[in-house]
């Protein structure tokens, strides 16, 4: 028998808008360093491969190139700030909650795959959302591997029970598309998110520009 199909989604500028917490928490660990910090519209271009590759590309904007040793204490400054301060003022994007209730109303496992650490991503969801809304919340350190990888996808798959043949995954930047076409995923794209490539151009299988277009239907026309 088949395992429950599955919709596996990225968190930050996918299904929840964090670019602001994420951005105070880096310009705190910027700012006690010493280093310039960022601006809101700088945003896209430091935010999807967690944080410390957003680290290193705010000090590449500044033309700075850190050695790992040097991250890493901005690194601990950021993940202290931004767990302090959970959820901040993130929240879900426009009609999520709807979508998300359709789904599973529908049979459908949901789950989160997410270049965040897993202990700051567990604690955000469940402070926006109820308790166990997700099957799975898999971030960066979760397994060995991180998106653009598969296997964090795939692995993510399976820890919620899942079915890989039955999966559809929703994303927002190259690393959420590039992970699903190489695990041979369809994956929908939503085209508000945190990405300084627009995600047209990285062909994914469809695009949304809110969560009301993402129903039930729509995703088993792209499994079928």
């Amino acid at each position: 028998m088949n395992k429950q199909p599955i919709v596996v989604f990225d968190l930050d500028g996918t299904l929840v808008e964090t670019g602001y917490d994420m951005l105070a928490s880096l310009n705190h660990a910027l700012a006690a360093k010493g280093f310039k910090t960022m601006q809101t519209a700088d945003l896209h271009r430091l935010v999807g491969q967690g944080g410390r590759v957003t680290i290193e590309r705010a000090l590449k904007l500044q033309n700075l190139t850190p050695t790992a040793a040097e991250i890493e204490p901005l690194f601990d400054l950021y993940i202290r700030h931004y767990a302090e301060n959970i959820p901040g003022t993130s929240r879900y994007f426009d009609h999520v909650e709807p979508a998300l209730d359709t789904l599973q109303q529908a049979g459908f496992l949901l789950a989160v795959c997410t270049n965040k650490q897993e202990e700051l991503a567990k604690p955000l969801l469940k402070a926006i959302d109820r308790a166990g809304r997700y099957a799975a919340i898999c971030g960066c350190d979760t397994f060995p591997w991180r998106k653009p990888d598969p296997r964090h996808i795939l692995e993510t798959i399976a820890t919620a029970g899942g079915d890989a043949t039955r999966a559809v995954m929703v994303g927002d930047s190259a690393a959420d598309i590039h992970a699903a076409k190489a695990a041979n995923i369809p994956v929908i794209a939503v085209d508000f998110g945190y990405t300084d490539i627009p995600v047209r151009e990285l062909d994914p299988t469809a695009i949304i520009s809110s969560y009301s277009e993402l129903t039930p239907q729509m995703i088993e026309g792209l499994l079928a």
